[in-house]
């Protein structure tokens, strides 16, 4: 395949804190993801479609992620890291590895979503349309759920619309509501975008930098169907799992990783067991993730984390 000729920044440093607490073990880029770490996924698809050279920003437990990914040859990839202390957002971490980067046009590509997008079809709708930035959106799946992308006809993003927004957007003295579509965590953007803000300060990019260039048209949707699979609460993060599990082969709601042990006799329905971890033949879950523990003799449990804890293990319900 020829080469991409992009580098991509994948953002890999966030807390996670809507994943805890299976984010106080791993950062969310080193959650197993049926059979393989959520990095790892993401970079396999970079490799496949021809990038070739990747940055990734660190922050919360960045040994979680540095050891598996290493230095990018078993992807096929040249990858280099981007450190911060404090976490600096959406729009401070690129600004913070545009002399790693060393590109006047990268790609950007969240650590925490799965797809299926076009890089290069975005790349060349970026390129053709001189966009500052190009964000490739989807048709919104939950509009009541979380916020979305208002999108004129012409492709040009409006504005970023909040989950209870019904405001209509103003367009030429018109009222005009603009179509809504969901971000799926790929852009390509302009260096020149981040190039001003100052170094090692958070910043961030939609609700920030990006409203200027929304304003003067210089934000770009590239809109198809191409899957998404997000992780953002540990619901969620089942829900991929299992998914990706079934896309793969899998006959039944069941992951069980490299290293857990299920014994005979357990009833699972929904349910992850990570590495270093251990279901007792009487327990019963449904809906659960066990990570890294050993779950109590006739734990009977659902819609909730196992965890180690001080004593043994601790069930944190879903929020």
């Amino acid at each position: 395949m020829t080469n991409l000729p992009l580098p991509a920044l994948v953002l890999t440093a966030g807390l996670g804190t809507r994943l805890r607490p299976l984010t106080d073990l791993v950062a969310k880029p080193a959650l197993p993801v049926a059979g393989k770490p959520l990095a790892s996924r993401i970079l396999e698809s970079l490799a496949r479609q021809g990038v070739t050279d990747a940055v990734l920003n660190l922050s919360h437990l960045p040994s979680t992620i540095t050891g598996i990914v290493g230095d990018g040859s078993q992807f096929g990839l040249r990858v280099r890291y981007s450190w911060e202390q404090p976490v600096l957002g959406s729009a401070g971490g690129p600004r913070h590895a545009l002399p790693i980067l060393g590109a006047p046009r990268f790609l950007i590509v969240n650590g925490d979503t799965l797809t299926d997008v076009s890089l290069r079809e975005v790349a060349s709708a970026h390129a053709a349309s001189g966009a500052a930035v190009t964000m490739a959106l989807v048709p919104h799946p939950a509009p009541d759920r979380y916020g979305g992308v208002r999108v004129a006809d012409d492709g040009r993003v409006l504005r970023f619309s909040g989950r209870t927004e019904r405001a209509e957007i103003l367009d030429g003295g018109h009222a005009r509501l603009g179509e809504l579509w969901h971000f799926i965590g790929v852009q390509v953007v302009e260096a020149w975008v981040f190039a001003d803000l100052p170094d090692n300060e958070p910043a961030e990019s939609i609700g920030g930098v990006y409203r200027e260039l929304v304003t003067a048209g210089k934000v770009r949707a590239y809109r198809s169907n191409a899957k998404f699979r997000d992780i953002g609460r540990p619901q969620e993060y089942l829900e991929t799992t299992l998914a990706v599990a079934r896309d793969e082969g899998a006959s039944r709601d069941v992951v069980v990783e490299r290293g857990g042990e299920v014994e005979d006799g357990a009833t699972l329905d929904r349910v992850i067991v990570w590495d270093r971890s251990r279901v007792p033949a009487d327990a019963r879950l449904t809906n659960c993730v066990v990570a890294g523990a050993t779950v109590p003799a006739g734990t009977v449990a659902k819609n909730c984390c196992i965890v180690p804890a001080e004593s043994g293990s601790a069930l944190v319900p879903f929020p």
